[in-house]
Order: structure tokens, then sequence, then C-alpha cells
């Protein structure tokens, strides 16, 4: 058996520092989520990552993701592989502190 987290979307994790990365793929069904022409989508709410391959959500000024409202993710519907990950497939350390999710085997 092995463990598998399930996600209580306590938003810790969009509360950090980083990049969530999206792919080719996501940008429509985020732009088209938001009402958002792909390429207005593009110019206004992402930026290149670090190493210049590909692009990122853009971040609020204290860290946090820009789509974290007080009621949650304004993505959920739609969101980034990278977030729907988390913390299966990715994590960072100390995770365990903050994240809420729910360990169950598998």
């Amino acid at each position: 058996m092995s463990l598998h987290y399930q996600c209580q979307r306590c938003t810790a994790c969009c509360r950090r520092p980083g990049f969530v990365r999206i792919t080719e793929a996501e940008i429509p069904r985020i732009a088209a989520h938001l009402g958002l022409e792909e390429a207005e989508f593009i110019q206004r709410f992402t930026r290149l990552t670090p190493q210049r391959s590909g692009l990122a959500l853009l971040d609020k000024p204290d860290g946090s993701c820009f789509y974290l409202e007080d009621g949650g993710c304004v993505l959920q519907a739609v969101k980034p592989s990278q977030c729907l990950g988390f913390p299966n497939t990715w994590n960072y350390p100390g995770w365990r502190e903050t994240c809420q999710a729910i360990p169950m085997e598998t």
C-alpha cells in the first residue's frame, strides 16, 4: 500500500512564493474561464519562468498566488496540473506543517 494525500483546499500551498507553471494546453481553459482572449491572459496575468522555458501565473506582492481570494482559488474548476498535483506529485520542505491534506492508503 502507498499513501495518497487528499487536498482539503486549505490554500497553504497557494500562499507560498514560487512559480505555478502553466502548460500550453492549460492556457485556453484558464483564459476562457476568466472570460479573456488567450493573448490578453498571457500578457496580463503570466510571466516567464526564470529559465525562460515556459509561463507561470503571476504572484501577489506577498508571494501568494494571484488567483487566491478569500473564498479560495478563482481557478478551482480549471486549475493548473501543478496545483492539482500538490502534495502527491511535488511538495516543498516542511509542507506537512502547513498543509491540511489527509493521508489515505491506496
